[in-house]
């Protein structure tokens, strides 16, 4: 790489974005930091910041605004605040690549100015596509933006797919660990609390994605988003639970051939591939050794036991806006339960009472998202009024 790698980081205080820091703080010769956001963790923001030297940052939390400036202010770092403010700043002319890592649909507004200004996109927030991806896909293709996939599974199917663009794909496993509850039944889901909930096995994660996993909804958010990104049809994409998550996923070709990526359950290294692609750039990152693991298991996922899984493919297979509105009722249910205010099993009753009861767009323009995320909240918001 002749000259550094200018990136906007988009959440940098969560979990995505501190590991994507550590990366780059790793290869200070290949990236430096042009644009950190956060949303209210000004603290973090302004160590960050003082750390690595942005032009300018963004709290979206605006009453933090002056804590954060004066901080920063004198070290002639640019400072703004406010939600419009995030999807302003990644039109600047200096941004090579924006990392979209705010968790949510609160990641839709700035992920799509980002491609409107044309930034590449290395993309974090699944949610994006899982709420508007044709929306997504189409206006990256209009603007000539790539999108490079930063969850660990997409980036194992796109690290397979290097240098096969030629040869169609039958079929894609996106594999799961299958989460702390793993074997266990509805009985005993009646009961866990959001303690046991967030104890992921394998990956340290944030708290809405850690219950996603638990509920198996980030595998289900996760066959829609690989159904944008790699222009898939449900009927391709599979889904198998592997407890000890090495093998990240895999494709299937015509000729019955299988490509899987394999490796330690690392975020850093799915990051520095979509900041540093298309180079493999050397790493310390611990190595997978196959003396360590006797076994490598695969198992079909309970569906029946963990209902999200199959309320995202009912999404994907009806389409239109229906991914909109299963989204907005998870992020709205998943907060319920981190309150305390639902039970386990609540989240995908909400989910499925929302996915019947909201309004069905099926050619939906990005207002029509818009409606539909607002109403589905208050939809769900509703239910679990009546539930608490």
């Amino acid at each position: 790489m002749d000259t550094k790698r200018q990136i906007a980081i988009l959440g940098s205080t969560g979990s995505i974005g501190t590991q994507a820091l550590e990366v780059i703080r790793d290869n200070p010769e290949r990236f430096s930091v042009e644009v950190l956001t956060a949303n209210r963790n000004s603290k973090l923001l302004i160590e960050q910041a003082l750390e690595f030297k942005p032009n300018a940052v963004v709290i979206a939390e605006e009453q933090k605004y002056n804590e954060v400036f004066d901080a920063l202010d004198s070290n002639g770092i640019k400072v703004y605040a406010g939600e419009d403010a995030i999807s302003q700043i990644v039109e600047m002319d200096e941004i090579d690549l924006v990392l979209a890592a705010i968790v949510g649909y609160a990641g839709l507004k700035s992920t799509l100015a980002a491609i409107n200004a044309n930034k590449q996109i290395a993309l974090a927030n699944k949610e994006t596509l899982v709420v508007a991806g044709d929306l997504i896909t189409s206006l990256a293709r209009e603007n000539g933006v790539n999108i490079y996939p930063v969850d660990s599974e997409h980036s194992a199917i796109f690290q397979c797919l290097v240098g096969e663009h030629q040869n169609p794909i039958e079929k894609i496993y996106l594999t799961a660990s299958g989460g702390p509850f793993r074997g266990k039944d509805s009985d005993y889901l009646k009961s866990v609390k959001k303690e046991e909930a967030l104890k992921h096995p394998n990956w340290d994660m944030g708290a809405k994605i850690t219950i996603d996993s638990a509920t198996l909804m980030n595998k289900g958010l996760e066959v829609i988003e690989a159904r944008w990104l790699f222009n898939l049809k449900a009927d391709q994409i599979d889904v198998i639970v592997h407890p000890q998550s090495i093998v990240h996923s895999i494709v299937q070709f015509q000729d019955g051939s299988m490509k899987a990526q394999m490796g330690l359950p690392d975020m850093k290294l799915p990051i520095q591939y979509a900041l540093g692609y298309p180079e493999r750039i050397k790493s310390d990152f611990k190595r997978f050794d196959f003396a360590d693991y006797a076994q490598l298991t695969f198992e079909k996922p309970d569906t029946k036991t963990f209902r999200n899984l199959a309320l995202a493919f009912k999404a994907l297979e009806k389409g239109g806006n229906l991914s909109c509105i299963l989204n907005a009722a998870n992020e709205v249910a998943v907060d319920a339960f981190l309150k305390d205010q639902i039970g386990f099993l609540a989240i995908p009753d909400t989910i499925e009472r929302v996915m019947d009861d909201a309004t069905f767009v099926n050619n939906p323009t990005y207002d029509d998202y818009v409606t539909s995320d607002s109403e589905a909240r208050e939809l769900a918001g509703n239910l679990i009024k009546h539930i608490a």
